[in-house]
């Protein structure tokens, strides 16, 4: 049993930030790379840590604060829920469960819904729904599913499994089997592996994880096009990219294309633990009472807090208004002209710069240092996920100490 934390002489000389992240290590898995920041409060996309220090964040918790920090129509949508019905089990329905569901279903245009607490839930029911479609309809041996290399689906066993990305497979072998891969963008190489034995296709529109790598529109369609002729179901997972990230409500409207099955989760309760999985009308019957479930799924109090985003942001002027800052973003870095910017890439508030001659970790700690929280991604990748509601005020001051630090880089080369 660890010892309990007691303060030692020598701790009256820490930061509060060093001293609570001392007593993390010592009591928490060592499972993230924390940074140097303990955050202890925080207003649309500005947050303080425990020495006072202020930051604007460019990262949103990841892309899932979509109206920035404690917006007011949000907390008071959530407390008030809270306090009226916190948690029912999923043998009883709620008002507020069904009118989320409803609104999902109409924004999408999609059928059903099933509720999760995260993307990689929502993956894992995906998953599940089209093999027991093609086992319902063809019996066994046609489970495969084809993701892409690079790509992201989760950490649960079987979503790691259909990750593109073999460094995160190696400590967690055997992996579930039934999964393939396919280059992103290389139609020849996913058509051929859509045999008698697939499934499904897994895509994401923007590869988040995998380097904020769009796909192309040409593409998805033609493998849109060919699973259809095949009975191979697609599925697009929008966890990272959906809920108006790049400007539409769904990814998959840049491109024209309707999923089979649909997956969301990060923004879509902005801050609280949901994923959601969406399928057509085809698929509505597939799963059945006992073949999936979440305890916490449908939560009354995410849900309250969903019904905030899904309002807001889909209203057109605000996805109008994510396309503007998404604009200045990529305008401003395409501006700085740096030679460690080789590239600008994404859309809507989804950009990423990819990097040469410097790693992203490095831009990413000099940033936190004058006050800018951002992200890395595959390949040396700067990600940039700002709330969706993010003020000009804070864009413009968060691309400022960009161009500070990028310019400074810059110097201490020459």
């Amino acid at each position: 049993m660890n010892p309990v934390y007691l303060p030692r002489k020598d701790d009256l000389l820490m930061t509060q930030n060093e001293d609570i992240l001392s007593r993390c290590g010592a009591v928490t898995m060592d499972t993230y790379a924390r940074l140097p920041a303990v955050l202890v409060r925080a207003k649309g996309a500005s947050a303080f840590d425990a020495d006072g220090k202020r930051y604007v964040d460019f990262g949103s918790g990841i892309g899932v604060n979509a109206l920035g920090y404690c917006d007011p129509e949000w907390a008071k949508a959530v407390a008030e829920q809270a306090a009226t019905l916190s948690h029912i089990s999923n043998y009883f329905a709620s008002p507020v469960m069904v009118e989320t569901a409803e609104l999902l279903c109409s924004l999408t245009g999609m059928s059903r819904v099933f509720f999760a607490n995260s993307g990689a839930e929502a993956n894992e029911c995906a998953i599940k729904l089209a093999r027991k479609y093609s086992r319902d309809k063809y019996g066994e041996g046609r489970h495969t599913i084809v993701t892409l290399r690079d790509s992201f689906h989760g950490r649960t066993l079987a979503t790691l499994s259909a990750t593109g990305q073999e460094s995160l497979h190696s400590d967690f072998r055997p992996l579930v089997e039934g999964f393939s891969f396919a280059a992103p963008g290389d139609i020849d190489e996913m058509l051929a592996l859509m045999d008698g034995s697939v499934c499904a296709v897994m895509l994401e529109p923007v590869l988040g994880e995998g380097g904020v790598l769009p796909l192309k529109a040409e593409y998805v369609k033609s493998v849109c096009a060919a699973a259809a002729e095949r009975d191979i179901l697609v599925i697009l997972d929008e966890v990272q990219c959906g809920i108006g990230r790049t400007g539409t409500f769904l990814a998959c409207e840049h491109f024209g294309q309707k999923p089979d099955i649909l997956t969301l989760a990060k923004g879509i309760a902005g801050g609280l633990p949901m994923g959601a999985v969406l399928c057509g009308e085809r698929l509505s019957g597939v799963l059945t009472p006992g073949s999936h479930g979440s305890t916490f799924g449908g939560n009354p109090v995410c849900c309250a807090g969903a019904l905030t985003v899904l309002k807001r942001v889909a209203k057109p002027e605000f996805l109008a208004e994510v396309l503007r800052k998404g604009r200045v973003i990529t305008d401003a870095l395409t501006a700085l002209r740096s030679p460690f910017i080789r590239e600008v890439r994404g859309g809507g508030l989804m950009i990423g710069a990819v990097l040469g001659g410097v790693t992203a970790k490095a831009v990413v700690d000099a940033l936190l240092r004058q006050g800018l929280i951002a992200l890395t991604a595959k390949g040396e990748v700067l990600r940039l996920l700002p709330p969706l509601s993010i003020s000009d005020d804070e864009l413009a001051e968060g691309l400022s100490i960009l161009a500070s630090v990028f310019e400074q880089m810059g110097a201490d080369v020459k």
